[in-house]
């Protein structure tokens, strides 16, 4: 058997995450030779730009909390490869990863002999979850979209149900540089017969969404008018929430997460167990005239309403690692995974509504394909001073050209260079230490997923 790093760098010569071909035919031949895994079991599929990962986490909390086995896919990973694919809640072990590996590696080299593009990182990954959730078997697969959705090698699948997370401007280079364009690409999880659960929405995104069910038959309810937060409260160590679903309502829900967008993001988590609950959707489709205007038809065969005891403790239970986590305190640090300006936008939030920070330094590395001078421009009211640094991945912007967008921001004064990310997260806590009281300063390290996970490494976060 293949031991697990040689099975790490074998998946990763096979190119970077990021770059795709826009074609499903790869896959699909694949997962064919597999003898189709990915239909073994039904599929919550998820899609969107900001909140993805914590909702297929809250989700998979809920099943698992209701007594079914769940396999669970997402992406990017933070510290471990294996972290993607997890059953029972817990990824997969070395030895079983590998295994999986395995099974799917005689087949790659034929199906590369096929097409003119061998099969991606992503793509590989993918057909392994797939499988692995099939040999386990697992009552129901919570699935997080990698980039997109059409195209996406996760969408070779017909969802039961269909998540979309707010969509913002992200990855433009790859899926279009309007939110009209994005959301068009996004859309492409929304098929005939599933149920599609929408987060809150611009209003660009929206109509496109909501036309997509239109067009293909699909169910749609929708954040703020069909289900919703009904209040929200702050509370040691995360927040407490009374949830309106789109079959009942649950009041005194523990969420040990930080944030109003985590607050939404549980509430679409709910209405996507609520919905998978409840089995297939009844009535009748959109009417295409009617779209643009909201009107829709949101009606479910069964009781989808869960035990309100069950969803507090799923919930309870619930976590995402580099979002908003607290990994050490005197100073505070937290690691965020945010990289785009609507999830910085959020971050900031959080932090100012959730911490009582008197001052806050931020250590920043991010990719240099992203807007890092919307995602600052975030920053800049919360920090006292900024550390500007890289990761690990050769994406990452030079320290130097950072530290120049970072100075036209927030000021020279403000702006700290150092060329790792350990130096950087040591001179974080030294600025953090010299202007703070106790318990009332902290460092904030974000600015992209590995970043988060780099942090986790080196701060030895378990």
């Amino acid at each position: 058997m293949t031991e697990y790093r040689g099975v790490v760098g074998a998946i990763m010569a096979r190119g970077v995450e990021w770059q795709f071909d826009p074609s499903l035919e790869r896959i699909r031949d694949l997962l064919d030779l597999l003898g189709s895994p990915q239909n073994a079991y039904p599929v919550i599929l998820v899609a969107g730009t900001n909140g993805k990962s914590s909702v297929t986490r809250m989700i998979d909390s809920l099943l698992t909390e209701r007594g079914l086995r769940v396999g669970r896919f997402t992406s990017p990973h933070l510290s471990e490869m294996r972290e993607r694919i997890s059953i029972d809640g817990e990824p997969l072990g070395e030895e079983r990863f590998a295994e999986v590996y395995d099974d799917v590696a005689p087949y790659l080299e034929l199906i590369d002999s096929k097409h003119p593009v061998r099969l991606s990182f992503f793509e590989t990954l993918t057909a392994m979850a797939y499988s692995a959730f099939a040999d386990a078997p697992v009552d129901v697969a919570v699935v997080e979209i990698g980039m997109g959705g059409t195209w996406d090698a996760t969408n070779v699948v017909e969802p039961v149900v269909a998540v979309v997370t707010p969509i913002g401007l992200d990855h433009t280079d790859y899926l279009g540089d309007t939110l009209q364009d994005i959301a068009l690409e996004k859309a492409g999880v929304i098929k005939a017969g599933s149920v599609v659960v929408m987060a809150q929405q611009q209003l660009e995104a929206a109509e496109v969404l909501l036309r997509q069910a239109s067009e293909v038959g699909a169910q749609i309810v929708r954040e703020g008018l069909e289900f919703g937060v009904v209040r929200r409260e702050l509370a040691f160590g995360g927040q407490v929430l009374d949830l309106r679903g789109i079959h009942g309502e649950y009041d005194e829900v523990f969420l040990p997460m930080f944030g109003e967008h985590q607050a939404a993001n549980a509430v679409v988590a709910l209405a996507a167990v609520e919905a998978f609950a409840s089995g297939a959707p009844t009535g009748g489709a959109l009417d295409p005239d009617e779209v643009t205007r909201g009107v829709t038809v949101s009606a479910f065969e069964g009781d989808g309403r869960l035990d309100p005891l069950l969803v507090r403790e799923g919930f309870a239970k619930a976590t995402s690692p580099g979002r908003l986590e607290v990994v050490r305190t005197g100073p505070t640090v937290i690691l965020d995974a945010a990289h785009n300006p609507a999830g910085m936008a959020a971050t900031a939030q959080a932090v100012t509504d959730s911490f009582g920070f008197e001052r806050l330094v931020g250590v920043v590395a991010v990719a240099a394909d992203k807007d890092v001078a919307g995602m600052l421009a975030e920053l800049e009211p919360l920090l006292a001073e900024l550390v500007v640094t890289r990761n690990s991945s050769p994406r990452s912007m030079p320290v130097e050209e950072l530290s120049e967008v970072a100075e036209g921001i927030f000021g020279a004064e403000r702006v700290h260079r150092a060329e790792r990310l350990d130096e950087a997260i040591d001179r974080g806590v030294g600025l953090a230490d010299e202007g703070g009281e106790y318990g009332g300063s902290g460092v904030l390290i974000t600015g992209s997923v590995v970043t988060a996970g780099d942090a986790r490494v080196l701060l030895k976060v378990r």
